[in-house]
């Protein structure tokens, strides 16, 4: 076999990680023609497919996905020995610290529990973060380009990742409603919200499935006037008076400044969880020591 060529092995591993050639070559700055090239030829030195295609995107055969790994690991390598050099010789360039965040995961909420990292930024660390699927985000950390992820529901058994999630913080679930809405409410609260409008997390979210609990427990029948994915948007309209929404405490100051609704009440017994995932049980790397030292006080 050929001498193994490092060039055609990054263009793989950015395909791999990126899932579409087109991604990768608008992060790569070339054409997709010259990735495709690139890919082929490795394949052809190796002697295997490292590909295959379903529908528009790329899916990595099981060779492929050994070989990412092991690609992962010298591309981290690589990456470090750089900061190592630059560091030594006075360049003092900071250590890299990748971040994921679950889309699931409300952005103001991960804007406060990532604040020890970010604000100001931990001495000595450079901070890259990247907001995407959770299932991306674990693929990643399993190919070593994220060191920490953020998620809204812990590990589960069948997730493909041999990884470890650890309690961040767990917040109370409080209701809130323009103030149009709140002053048509009618008697105590949570009685007062039976029939009354609603944007809601889509059914597959962890306070999804407790609001509806809390409901059932409650007697309380919702009119259910949205159900959205993207948090941000959920809460612009609930601003915009469509309906009643819930969010953790956790970033209630900023939500009732920012969008001008008020606090409703508490849905007791619903509270939002967050999980920081890594590699390792005891992480290695200063920044996740950190950010995981930050939140045990």
């Amino acid at each position: 076999m050929a001498d193994l060529n490092y060039h055609h092995l990054r263009y793989f591993w950015v395909v791999a990680r990126e899932g579409t050639i087109t991604r990768a070559a608008d992060l790569l700055g070339v054409t997709q023609p010259t990735i495709s090239a690139q890919i082929s030829a490795l394949e052809d030195s190796l002697g295997v497919r490292l590909f295959r295609r379903r529908g528009n995107r790329l899916v990595l055969t099981d060779t492929g996905r050994m070989v990412q790994e092991h690609a992962s690991t010298i591309f981290r390598v690589g990456e470090r020995i750089v900061d190592a050099v630059r560091t030594g010789d006075g360049g003092g360039r900071p250590t890299r610290f990748a971040i994921g965040v679950a889309d699931s995961v409300p952005l103001l909420s991960a804007h406060r529990l990532l604040a020890p990292a970010l604000t100001p930024p931990l001495e000595g660390l450079r901070v890259v973060l990247r907001v995407d699927k959770r299932e991306r985000l674990l693929a990643a950390l399993a190919a070593r380009t994220l060191d920490f992820v953020l998620v809204d529901a812990a590990l589960g058994p069948t997730e493909p990742v041999d990884a470890h999630s650890q309690p961040i913080h767990e917040s109370e679930a409080l209701i809130f409603g323009a103030p149009s809405l709140v002053e048509g409410l009618d008697g105590d609260f949570p009685a007062a919200l039976e029939g009354a409008p609603f944007v809601l997390h889509t059914e597959n979210t962890p306070l999804r499935r407790g609001l509806d609990a809390w409901f059932a427990r409650h007697s309380i029948r919702p009119r259910v006037a949205a159900e959205v994915e993207d948090v941000g948007f959920l809460q612009l309209l609930g601003q915009d008076g469509l309906g009643f929404f819930v969010a953790p405490s956790l970033v209630s100051d900023e939500i009732v400044t920012r969008y001008g609704v008020q606090v409703v009440g508490t849905a007791e017994g619903v509270s939002e969880r967050f999980f920081g995932i890594t590699l390792e049980r005891r992480p290695g790397h200063p920044g996740v020591q950190a950010l995981l030292g930050a939140h045990r006080g």
